[in-house]
């Protein structure tokens, strides 16, 4: 495949993350700090997302599976989870998250475990999609990233 081509495609696959709403400005704000001395800075952003949330992740599992639920401690862990997923425009977690700590102020534990789910699998279809984005972006190599999606 050609070079150009390569280079569309990683574009169109961004661009439809954007499109499909997983991602927000914020993880536009990321690409525009990655320069020349550190051209993988968005995907080692990523990747410690990945890493230390799977922690928290496991906190709050833990956390529901307690009876009775400490709606208190799931709200701090949910608002440690949300400002990571914040912070990379992880835009459709972000929304979960935000639904989940309406939950807990609702003292709603039903509520709180279908959310979870739902922050889980919006949390796992996004590293999936990051995933593929990144082998395709290393494989084409560094390009004009940081640019704004269209509307």
């Amino acid at each position: 495949m050609e070079r150009n081509q390569m280079h569309r495609q990683v574009s169109v696959m961004r661009q439809s993350l954007f499109d499909q709403g997983y991602l927000d400005e914020q993880f536009i704000q990321l690409e525009e700090l990655q320069d020349d001395a550190n051209p993988n800075f968005v995907e080692e952003v990523v990747t410690l997302y990945y890493r230390d949330s799977s922690r928290l992740i496991l906190s709050i599992d833990q956390a529901l599976e307690r009876n009775p639920l400490d709606f208190n401690k799931l709200d701090t862990y949910m608002h440690q989870f949300k400002g990571s997923s914040t912070s990379i425009g992880a835009k459709k977690v972000k929304a979960e998250c935000t639904q989940f700590r309406e939950y807990c102020k609702a003292g709603n534990g039903e509520g709180c475990m279908r959310t979870f789910q739902q922050v889980k699998k919006e949390y796992t279809i996004l590293k999936r999609k990051l995933e593929a984005y990144f082998q395709q972006a290393r494989q084409v190599g560094p390009s004009e990233t940081a640019c704004r999606p269209r509307n």
